[in-house]
């Protein structure tokens, strides 16, 4: 498959807002964060069903996919974000004009239940897309300015992205150490696991895995990491960088219960591929924004990852 890049985002570029899965609870959010964009330089589109709400979803599906379809057929957006993950980008996939958007090659960006949409788009397209902030989420209030750094240069500039600068410098301690250069692939494991079996499950043979997630007990995370070793997803993999698990551990102190270290460690161990755990990456304030599709270089003897070229054109 031929990876495809984005153009890069300039000043004066249209970017389009969507929600292809949940709203945001406070509508407020989509008018604080147009305003940060403006001030910064740039035009907003707003999907037309924006504000919609249908249960848990962001309003029907055929809204929520006209929405998609009409900002990758918009000539004058140059990239999509989402306002917010939550639920239901799921229900999207098999409906997705993919011929679309490979044509109609743009930035995209969307974390959490986004992933869903990422892992199908770069399976179906070739197209590199972004895990990175989402407005009504991260560009509210204080946004982070690691967060903010990150993101503009990795959507911004054509030229390679290098190494990555950890908040405060801080180091990453491995599960594994040794070398691997791929390119880096996954995304919330909740999300990436519930993909296993469908057609828009990614080819991870010779990638690099980065896996994160919210709100899970170890119980959970166990099961989902021993779905994907029932499905040898581990067994073609270079490498695995393990962002942020937030929260994901058992609250009731009664309850008798593995820790989310050791959970890690049972499945990660005994792979001995080069594995670090900890990257800034996940539902956290300070987190780096990952090109999915983009070669990279990991250390994790020493815990360094380098983004190895541009991920915009």
């Amino acid at each position: 498959m031929q990876v495809i890049k984005p153009a890069r985002l300039k000043k004066g570029d249209t970017i389009g807002l969507i929600t292809p899965a949940s709203s945001p609870d406070e509508l407020i959010r989509i008018e604080e964060s147009t305003k940060y964009f403006e001030r910064l330089g740039y035009r907003i589109k707003l999907g037309k069903y924006v504000g919609r709400f249908n249960g848990y979803l962001a309003g029907t599906d055929e809204e929520r996919l006209e929405d998609l379809h009409s900002m990758f057929s918009d000539k004058s957006v140059k990239a999509i974000m989402c306002l917010r993950g939550g639920y239901g980008a799921f229900r999207l996939l098999d409906k997705i004009n993919y011929k679309l958007i490979q044509k109609n090659p743009k930035i995209f960006v969307g974390y959490s239940e986004i992933t869903a949409l990422q892992n199908a788009i770069f399976t179906k397209t070739g197209l590199i897309t972004f895990a990175g902030p989402m407005p009504a989420v991260d560009f509210v209030n204080s946004i982070s300015p690691y967060t903010e750094e990150w993101f503009w240069k990795t959507v911004s500039s054509n030229k390679k992205i290098g190494k990555i600068k950890y908040p405060e410098n801080a180091k990453m301690p491995s599960i594994n150490k040794g070398n691997a250069n791929a390119r880096i692939l996954g995304g919330n494991l909740a999300v990436l696991s519930a993909l296993l079996g469908t057609e828009y499950f990614p080819d991870m043979k010779d990638k690099i895995l980065l896996l994160e997630d919210i709100d899970e007990k170890p119980y959970k995370i166990d099961r989902m990491l021993n779905q994907l070793r029932l499905a040898k997803v581990f067994k073609g993999l270079k490498g695995i960088i393990l962002g942020r698990f937030v929260d994901c551990y058992e609250q009731d102190p009664n309850k008798k219960t593995l820790s989310l270290g050791e959970v890690i460690e049972h499945y990660i161990k005994p792979l001995k591929l080069p594995s670090i755990y900890t990257f800034p990456h996940g539902h956290i304030k300070d987190f780096v924004t990952i090109p999915f599709g983009l070669r990279i270089s990991l250390n994790a003897t020493k815990g360094t990852v380098e983004f190895m070229e541009n991920a915009v054109s």
